[in-house]
């Protein structure tokens, strides 16, 4: 069947290890857009983070970001999805986290803002090239009705070993998923990329029969597992190849490349 919507996550899957979008990849989905193809990125980047590369690789389409919660156009920046964490869990989560010494991180409007500035914030940010605010206040930031996600940042083994804890904790008030293996983050329940490529499918009248999903996380397995055909990349983490349809070649061969001249431009 012919394949209309393409979802690729940013980090490790679209952009190489430098970051960057190759010139072999961005021919590859300019090929395909000028066959009617929508491509899109779902990442759990912020929405300022993620319109800038999307603008680089010549996007003009809706964008899925923060995991799935917010899925906002390019061209006029109107929202068309976007789901917030319950207040009552965002204030359990900050007071949970004052009592274990954990460094909280929360997103508004698409501001980033945090407690303190200290070396985990100003490491986050070297990488996603944003700004954030410091407010010392932070019970004014979480009690805010409107918050797009909580992100705890720690040692991987630390985050592995309070995952149980949390889940039982917090249940099915959230989404709960690791994008790195320091970023621990918390959405709202239908915040997934799952969700988010059903919904844009839908928006566009496409079966998602005749989607494609890229990724290379945990956080990427809901929409490789509803998408029609769900690709994992060579560098992805096991478990998310164990349920993919397809694996591809690594972020730094040209993976996402390789599956759209696959399966779109050569089928």
């Amino acid at each position: 069947m012919p394949y209309r919507l393409i979802a690729m996550d940013l980090d490790d899957t679209l952009l190489t290890d430098e970051l960057t979008v190759t010139e072999g990849t961005r021919q590859a989905m300019n090929d395909a857009i000028a066959r009617g193809v929508h491509i899109t990125i779902a990442t759990g980047r912020m929405f300022d983070s993620a319109q800038k590369i999307a603008r680089q690789v010549g996007l003009n389409v809706p964008i899925i970001t923060y995991q799935g919660s917010l899925i906002k156009n390019l061209l006029d920046e109107e929202v068309l999805y976007e789901r917030s964490i319950p207040t009552e869990v965002a204030r359990e989560l900050y007071e949970y986290c004052l009592a274990n010494d954990l460094h909280l991180q929360s997103y508004i409007d698409d501001k980033l803002y945090v407690a303190e500035d200290n070396d985990k914030i100003k490491g986050y940010v070297a990488q996603s090239k944003i700004p954030y605010f410091v407010e010392p206040d932070f019970k004014r930031i979480i009690d805010h009705p409107k918050q797009t996600k909580l992100l705890i940042i720690d040692e991987p083994a630390k985050l592995d070993a309070l995952m149980p804890e949390l889940k039982a904790r917090f249940g099915s008030q959230v989404h709960l998923t690791k994008s790195k293996p320091n970023y621990l983050e918390f959405l709202h329940p239908e915040g997934t990329k799952g969700h988010a490529l059903r919904f844009l499918a839908a928006h566009y009248g496409i079966p998602i029969e005749e989607t494609i999903a890229m990724g290379d996380a945990m956080n990427d397995h809901e929409m490789v597992e509803a998408a029609g055909l769900g690709v994992a990349m060579a560098n992805a983490v096991p478990a998310l190849k164990a349920i993919a349809d397809y694996v591809t070649l690594s972020n730094n061969e040209d993976g996402a490349k390789h599956v759209i001249e696959k399966f779109v431009l050569n089928a």
